[in-house]
């Protein structure tokens, strides 16, 4: 079981360090990324946690503490 956790754990932190990067590439050169418009996923993401109301604010902080080290 820890050698599952240590890799989903490595492979969060490869993808959480792509993602900035990501965005200034396309913020930069205004292309998209691996054929993904990531401005605009992340824009609709927002937008539905806020459209949400309590169920968004609920599901946000679930997904948040995915992200918290323990």
């Amino acid at each position: 079981m820890n050698y599952f956790t240590g890799f989903f754990s490595g492979l969060v932190a490869i993808m959480m360090a792509i993602l900035p990067v990501t965005i200034l590439w396309q913020v930069l050169t205004g292309t998209t990324v691996f054929g993904m418009d990531v401005i605009a996923n992340l824009t609709e993401l927002v937008n539905a946690f806020g459209t949400g109301g309590f169920v968004g604010l609920v599901a946000l902080v679930i997904i948040m503490s995915f992200f918290v080290k323990k």
